[in-house]
Parts: C-alpha cells; sequence; structure tokens
C-alpha cells in the first residue's frame, strides 16, 4: 500500500513533470512567427502577385513554420518608388524598370549593388513592349513608323511616372537606331509619335482602361504579358500586333534593407523574392505571359511568345542612369518634344 505521505511528492513530481514536458515543446510554437510583408508594385503586376502570394506564404509555411502576410501595393512604376523614398515601408520592390531601384540605393533604402543580390540582374521575369489594336486592325498598325502617321491615335502612358511609357518611349527610339538612323531621326518618329496620344495617363493599367473600357485610341502600346490578359478578359475585340523590334522590358526586384532590417524582416523578404525564381514562382510567371528565366517553365510555355527581336536599354541608351538623364529628367528629351493638349 503505498505511502500516504509520498502521495503529495509523487503529486509534486508528476506536475514537474508535466510542466517540463509543456516547456519543452514551447520553443517550437514560440518561434513560429506572424510577420507582415508589403510588396510595392507596378500597377500591372496585381494579378501576378494575387496568385504568387498565397504560393509563397504556402511554402514559406511548410519550409519555416512561420505564418507570412503579404500586402500589396500598386501604380505606375516611377510613382511607387517616389512614394517608397518618401516614407512607405516597403520590405520589397517589383518594379518594371532598374531605375526606379536605383534611386532607391541612391537614397540609401536598397543596396548600391541591389542587382547582384538576386540571379539574372535581380529580374525573374522579363517582357517586351507590343500593340493592341482594334479588331481586323482597321488602320493597319504593324510597326513604330505606323504609330506616328495622321490620324492615329495611341494610347501611351505617361514616361515620367511610368516604366510602361518609358519602356515604349526607348522602344520607339530604339526601333529608328536599329535600323541604321540617327538620334534627329529617333526624335522625329517619337514625338510623332506622341504628338498622336489623346490621353497621357498615369500609369498601364489607367492606359489600358483607356484603351478597353474608355474605348478611345487606335492603338495601345503595354507589355506582352498586359496585352495577353487584356485579350482573355474582352475576348476577340483586340488583336496583338508584334512590331520587328523592340525592348527588353525585364521586372527587377530589391529588398528594402532599411526597412527590413528595422522591422526583422530580411529572412522572409528575401525567401519571398527568391521565390520568384523557383520552378513553381517561374510557372505563375510564365502563367501570366511573363517570360521566365527557367529554360523548361518557358519551354513548357512557349506557345504564349512570339520569337521578337529585342535590343537592351544598356545596349542603345547606356544604361538606366543615362537613359533617365537624357531623356525623362525635367528639362530632358521628353519634355522637348511632348506638347501637352
Amino acid at each position: 500500500m503505498p505511502n500516504k505521505h509520498l502521495l503529495p511528492l509523487r503529486r509534486l513530481t508528476l506536475s514537474l513533470g508535466a510542466a517540463l514536458a509543456l516547456g519543452a515543446a514551447l520553443p517550437l510554437s514560440a518561434s513560429a512567427a506572424n510577420v507582415e510583408l508589403l510588396n510595392v508594385s507596378y500597377d500591372v503586376a496585381r494579378e501576378l502577385y494575387k496568385d504568387v502570394n498565397p504560393a509563397f506564404i504556402a511554402d514559406y509555411k511548410k519550409a519555416t513554420g512561420d505564418t507570412v502576410t503579404v500586402k500589396q501595393s500598386h501604380g505606375g512604376s516611377s510613382k511607387q518608388a517616389r512614394a517608397v523614398a518618401d516614407g512607405l515601408e516597403a520590405s520589397v520592390v517589383t518594379m518594371n524598370q532598374a531605375n526606379d531601384i536605383d534611386m532607391l540605393a541612391d537614397r540609401g533604402l536598397v543596396a548600391k549593388d541591389w542587382a547582384k543580390k538576386f540571379p539574372n540582374n535581380a529580374a525573374p521575369y522579363y517582357s517586351t513592349m507590343v500593340f493592341l489594336v482594334r479588331k481586323g486592325n482597321p488602320k493597319g498598325i504593324k510597326n513604330w513608323d505606323d504609330l506616328a502617321k495622321p490620324g492615329v491615335q495611341v494610347v501611351i502612358p505617361n514616361p515620367k511616372t511610368a516604366g510602361n511609357g518609358r519602356y515604349t518611349y526607348l522602344a520607339a527610339w530604339g526601333s529608328v537606331l536599329k535600323k541604321g538612323g540617327n538620334a534627329a531621326q529617333a526624335r522625329d518618329l517619337v514625338a510623332r509619335i506622341f504628338k498622336n496620344v489623346p490621353i497621357l495617363d498615369a500609369g498601364g493599367r489607367a492606359a489600358t482602361t483607356t484603351f478597353t473600357q474608355r474605348q478611345i485610341g487606335d492603338a495601345l502600346v503595354t507589355f506582352e504579358n498586359e496585352v495577353s490578359m487584356v485579350r482573355k478578359e474582352f475576348g476577340d475585340n483586340f488583336e496583338v500586333v508584334y512590331p520587328q523590334t523592340s525592348i527588353l522590358a525585364e521586372s527587377p526586384v530589391a529588398v528594402v534593407d532599411k526597412v527590413v532590417d528595422r522591422r526583422n524582416l530580411r529572412k522572409p523578404a528575401t525567401a519571398y523574392l527568391n521565390f520568384l525564381y523557383t520552378p513553381a514562382g517561374q510557372e505563375i510567371g510564365a502563367k501570366h505571359f511573363l517570360r521566365v528565366r527557367n529554360e523548361a517553365v518557358m519551354k513548357k510555355y512557349a506557345a504564349n511568345y512570339k520569337a521578337i527581336s529585342l535590343f537592351s536599354v544598356d545596349e542603345l541608351f547606356g544604361g538606366w542612369r543615362n537613359a533617365q538623364k537624357v531623356h525623362f529628367d525635367d528639362g530632358g528629351e521628353f519634355d522637348k518634344i511632348y506638347q501637352p493638349k
């Protein structure tokens, strides 16, 4: 028969054992964090990241046990970059041109060598500029020169605020140089094209709305991936026209160091951008008609893309910093050629 004086001691021992067992389990659950990231991105990327985010959240939860919430902010690429520079607490930026991230690097928010932090100049996806025209292409638009013809209305977002607009401007300018033309001839073509722009929207998505829903313009110049999604949404009311040459439009990404270090978010923020390069992340990009870096995924979705001759900003314009200074800074070429209506 157990000694009645030992029972309290046994109960105490059992209680201590249970407490120790609970304590051993606590670090595991206590280590599972709830963190929030803010991805500040360009406006045409809304649908892409609606699919990327839940896939990343599940992947990161499985790998770390942590629960991540990803919030989004979208707008014209340069406008978004300026918002981050002015204090918007972005964990990461996912833009459509390197120039916007360079500006953040100059402000000390992003590493100077940000383009070396991830593969392919920190650009997991790329696209190019093509034309969306009305069904039947009634104005017979086939190349950049056709956008400059009298009587043709072209919808392009503002190059001062939208990466989409900058790429369009540089693509038209570069098309002349690639044919052996000079800067004066390129300037003349671009000036005539922008003379045909009825409304200079602030961002690419606003320009798409102007063309598709407001029924303004004969052609919309936009990213190849945006055109494909418009056709999917609006059916056979539009046709895609590929010019003879166009520009390599990369979508660079970067961690906003100043924010993630202060908020202890470097690990999930870096994982978020690395996820874009995984087969799963590349597959999502390809489903959204972006050209991806993974050769196997690119081959799988080859039917989505048409072969086109591409030139880069580095090749024809001396890089984004020089292109910005010459063409888009206040008093630059764009300000000289564009006359507001």
